[in-house]
């Protein structure tokens, strides 16, 4: 059950991180044109780059996990059987991992809450609103590392 509704979820994070880098690339290209062609700012547009990188970051974290695509110490990971690569994954998923994203929801969540009760915006005169939903996306990248932990214990664990 957790596997299946990881899967989906690991899916719809993949596309949306594709979909903002491509938002991301042409939104920073119309920029520069903008700006160093037709002398023309769009702090609009810089936030909307800004906002999709700030996304893609925190949401990257755990497609790159699904895919086994984070970084490890393989050095020492080379010679280990696959046995005891195992083991040192579940360690730590479970020593780092799960405590980490934890601590990180629980710490953040205040801050995310009062965003969205003022419904901030850009710090930027005439920049976009809706920063509260930049703010969100870190709980959600939480959520979601900590969904692809239990996943891969479940799946580890067989």
């Amino acid at each position: 059950m957790v596997n299946r509704i990881a899967l989906s979820l690991h899916r719809v994070t993949g596309l949306l991180c594709q979909g903002l880098l491509i938002l991301i690339v042409l939104g920073q290209l119309a920029v520069v044109i903008l700006r160093y062609v037709f002398g023309i700012g769009f702090i609009e547009l810089q936030d909307a780059v800004a906002y999709s990188f700030a996304a893609l970051v925190v949401l990257g974290l755990p497609v790159a996990f699904a895919e086994d695509g984070h970084v490890r110490v393989d050095v020492f990971r080379a010679g280990q059987s696959p046995l005891w690569q195992r083991r040192f994954d579940i360690a730590g998923i479970l020593a780092l991992l799960l405590p980490f994203f934890g601590l990180t929801l629980w710490w953040v969540w205040p801050d995310v809450a009062f965003s969205w009760s003022i419904m901030e915006g850009s710090k930027e005169t005439g920049g976009l609103p809706g920063f509260f939903i930049v703010k969100t996306m870190l709980p959600v990248a939480c959520v979601l590392m900590i969904l692809q932990g239990l996943a891969a214990l479940a799946v580890r664990h067989d």
